[in-house]
Order: C-alpha cells, then sequence, then structure tokens
C-alpha cells in the first residue's frame, strides 16, 4: 500500500471528522443522517492515519509531494 495523501489532505480530513464528530456528540445531527455522518467521519480519521485512500488508487490521485 503505497501512501497517496499528503499533508493538506490529511488535515482537511482530520477537520471534517471533528466537525462531524462535534455536530454528532452535541445533538445537532442525529437519526439515519448523523450514523452514516459517523461513519463517513471514521473512515476519513483512518486513511488520515494511514495515508492511503483507497478510492484515490484506481484514478491514480496522488495529493502528496512529487
Amino acid at each position: 500500500m503505497k501512501k497517496n495523501m499528503g499533508t493538506t489532505d490529511k488535515i482537511i480530513r482530520l477537520i471534517i471528522a471533528v466537525v462531524i464528530s462535534g455536530l454528532y456528540f452535541t445533538d445537532i445531527i442525529s437519526g439515519t443522517l448523523s450514523l452514516i455522518l459517523i461513519a463517513v467521519a471514521v473512515v476519513f480519521i483512518a486513511t488520515s492515519f494511514i495515508s492511503f485512500c483507497p478510492l484515490y488508487a484506481p484514478f491514480k490521485i496522488n495529493t502528496g509531494k512529487k
């Protein structure tokens, strides 16, 4: 698994995950939408820590430094 995410991409994903988590824990979002968004936040956090996005691979996208 080759890294295909740059620092900026990882930071943006982490910020989005924190915002989604904040909205969930303050009960601003609820129901099915909240469960879907929390799942997206978990995926964003996981891909940020491993620096690999499986959706980037088939399209040969690399946001890291060349």
